[in-house]
């Protein structure tokens, strides 16, 4: 299976960032719908230097939550990624398909009312993605897993931000 590059297509500047030490964990997952994560829609964005992350989620329609990412530099686009969050065979999934590779689906194992945390054992890296909310205006993401037989965390410090509308110059319509 392809390496997954990117949570909201970032993995590929895992220097830049750095790692962080695990977080909390959150309850059982059986009153749990994709209707309780309605807080991670929106628009969430990251800047470090000219490196800019973009995460925009769609509320919740139709059992779905549809998401794209991008992270662009100076130079231009780097990585860009899909995901859709929703019900399936009785749990919640988050499939992600970046730039380049193979679709990655993780499996809902905790969750409560300001996190989530997805899980694919399976996956070569990572084996987590998680999201959790900090304040009205903050959303942490992390990937987590093994790499080269070495535990490696990475965390995507958000905020939220108006999502960006068309830019129309006069006498364009």
């Amino acid at each position: 299976m392809q390496r997954l590059r990117s949570l909201g297509p970032v993995v590929a500047l895992l220097g830049i960032w750095g790692a962080a030490p695990p977080g909390g964990s959150g309850h059982a997952l059986p009153t749990l719908s994709v209707g309780n994560l309605r807080w991670l829609a929106g628009c969430l964005e990251m800047r470090s230097g000219d490196h800019v992350v973009e995460e925009y989620r769609m509320d919740l329609r139709a059992g779905s939550m549809l998401g794209m990412g991008r992270t662009t530099t100076s130079s231009g686009l780097l990585e860009y990624e899909l995901t859709l969050i929703h019900e399936k065979a009785g749990k919640i999934v988050f499939e992600a398909r970046p730039s380049g590779q193979a679709p990655a689906v993780f499996s809902a194992t905790s969750a409560n009312a300001d996190s989530v945390v997805f899980e694919a054992p399976e996956h070569d890296y990572p084996q987590i993605v998680g999201y959790r909310r900090s304040g009205p205006d903050s959303v942490i993401a992390w990937i987590d897993g093994r790499q080269g037989g070495k535990r490696q965390r990475i965390e995507f410090p958000y905020r939220r931000v108006v999502c960006p509308g068309p830019q129309v110059s006069k006498g364009t319509r």
